[in-house]
């Protein structure tokens, strides 16, 4: 660490968050620059190269806002844009303002340390060099570790076998192949529907099923985008208010004051329409209420049963553990219709589980499956996960994986205590995981950005989140979530994933926060105009 270069601020993460966030800091001339473990920027738009992959925001949604001559050269092809154009959407913002010279490639931070008598941090890199900062902000992403099950035998497989994370870059062949995929949650569903006519033979591996609802994808003429570009403002203030940070409005009858028939009637439209409508735009009875929740979950039920041929495979794809839109709602095109192919075989993983990987491919308790690629599609050791795979010390050599190893607990999803001088965009327990992500990273970004220059124009040199602050907000995160329906589910939005050591079974913990965006938004801008009551510049 000695010959470790010095920066004001290091930003961890060129994805969405650190793209914006540096340009925040060049803009103010600030000695500023960006870490980044893969060898280009991107973030999630980087690594997830897997087939079907693509947004389920509307796109002109996802974009930037902060710049109107961006808005205005930009032009989405589609409704919801495919990874590939995704990519081309975050180098073209990097480019544009030569932000990729704040940057740094290759640059995988392995471990932190808090000097507290020179007040700063010091970072060390996987490949042996290192910086020390002032201050580090970190844009680490909430799906940006993969959880790989831990099945016996797994090294033993002979054929190709990866995480989607893991994706090649290099095309992988499929015609002709005897495919398995493991997981039907968001990312196996995209791949499944995707790949379904192009392989030989596709054995779905299903440990739970979701509920799934059409993505209602189409492009996007000249036209329609000049109509966008007119209307941003009007687009990203409708964001804005809104619980989710969509376009959607929720409906503002009551569940019980509308008859059966017209709110059949309602969801069918929804089902029609494009992207999380039949959840943004539903009834809010239907998220806290179980009887709500029991109709609209039956309601999408009949749905699957309309569109699956077998009326066994139906019955296996819904869901029976949870209630609708009470886990991370997946959303599709054809991915139903796929199991109506001859070459498509649902392996129902609760009846036969997996006993272990083989060298020709993968053994459950009713047989062997001969495959010649394995796609696992088994999730994320979500919000975390990313900050779990780095030794941050802070205060007194205290570990941060350690004080989060029940779940996180921060001030704001924005610090936390023990750990000075750091700053979270996309944070756990802010609302970058449970609302539409850029609109909750922008105005991250904007508080972070708005506190260091108070930071900075005070002459301050060290700052921390106050205890009581922290454990004020942790209340409120786990009010907020003990009102939903949710909070009986085992997803990733309950912290859950039974690949990730301790986030399984009786495993609560309290990740996002579920208030919705206009509040959390409140919330944050009310403490800058305070003066930050909760932090300690002492």
């Amino acid at each position: 660490m000695s010959a470790a270069k010095h920066h004001e601020i290091v930003v961890l993460g060129a994805g969405v968050s650190g793209i914006y966030q540096i340009k925040r800091l060049v803009d103010l001339g600030l000695d500023a620059i960006v870490l980044e473990a893969d060898e280009d920027l991107g973030g999630t738009w980087y690594r997830n190269r897997y087939p079907g992959c693509r947004f389920d925001s509307e796109s002109y949604t996802y974009g930037y806002s902060f710049s109107k001559e961006l808005l205005d050269e930009w032009h989405w092809k589609e409704r919801f844009s495919a990874q590939p154009e995704n990519l081309r959407y975050l180098n073209f913002v990097a480019d544009k303002f030569d932000l990729r010279r704040h940057m740094r490639f290759d640059s995988r931070v392995e471990r932190m340390r808090w000097d507290e008598d020179r007040r700063i941090w010091h970072l060390g890199l996987a490949n042996g060099g290192g910086y020390t900062a002032r201050f580090v902000i970190t844009g680490l992403g909430v799906l940006s570790i993969p959880a790989v099950p831990r099945y016996e035998g797994l090294s033993e497989f002979e054929g190709d076998a990866f995480h989607t994370y893991h994706w090649p870059k290099q095309p992988v062949p499929l015609a002709g192949r005897r495919v398995g995929v493991i997981g039907t949650g968001a990312t196996g569903i995209q791949v499944i529907a995707e790949i379904a006519d192009e392989v030989e033979e596709l054995f779905v591996f299903q440990r739970r099923p979701n509920w799934s609802t059409p993505l209602n994808n189409s492009t996007i003429s000249a036209e329609e985008m000049a109509g966008i570009r007119a209307r941003y403002d009007e687009i990203f203030a409708k964001c804005a208010r809104t619980h989710g940070g969509f376009v959607h409005l929720a409906e503002q009858r009551r569940f019980w004051d509308v008859p059966p028939e017209e709110r059949k009637a309602h969801w069918d439209r929804l089902y029609d329409t494009p992207g999380f409508a039949i959840m943004a735009s539903n009834f809010p009875e239907i998220f806290y209420d179980r009887e709500a929740n029991r109709e609209m979950s039956e309601y999408i039920a009949n749905r699957i049963r309309e569109r699956v041929n077998d009326p066994v495979t139906a019955e296996k794809l819904i869901p029976k553990d949870h209630g609708f839109a009470t886990q991370r709602l997946p959303l599709e095109t054809n991915y139903y219709e796929a199991y109506n192919r001859d070459n498509v075989h649902l392996i129902d993983l609760s009846e036969t589980p997996i006993e272990r990987f083989t060298r020709t491919g993968i053994r459950t308790s009713a047989g062997d499956f001969d495959l010649d690629l394995i796609v696992m599609a088994t999730g994320f050791d979500a919000v975390t996960g990313a900050w779990d795979r780095i030794d941050i010390r802070g205060c007194h050599d205290l570990e941060l994986r350690e004080k989060w190893r029940d779940g996180p607990n921060t001030y704001l999803g924005l610090m936390t205590c023990g750990f000075p001088n750091l700053l979270m965009v996309a944070g756990p327990q802010s609302v970058s995981g449970s609302t539409n992500f850029p609109r909750a990273i922008e105005s991250g970004v904007d508080w972070v950005t708005t506190f260091l220059e108070h930071v900075i124009g005070e002459r301050r040199t060290r700052f921390e989140a106050k205890p009581e602050a922290e454990k004020e907000w942790n209340d409120e995160v786990v009010e907020a979530q003990n009102r939903m329906l949710m909070r009986r589910s085992r997803g990733w939005f309950t912290g859950y994933n039974a690949n990730v050591e301790g986030h399984g079974e009786g495993a609560v913990r309290y990740v996002a926060y579920w208030g919705g965006a206009p509040r959390y938004h409140q919330r944050i801008d009310r403490v800058s105009k305070q003066g930050y009551p909760g932090v300690d510049f002492a």
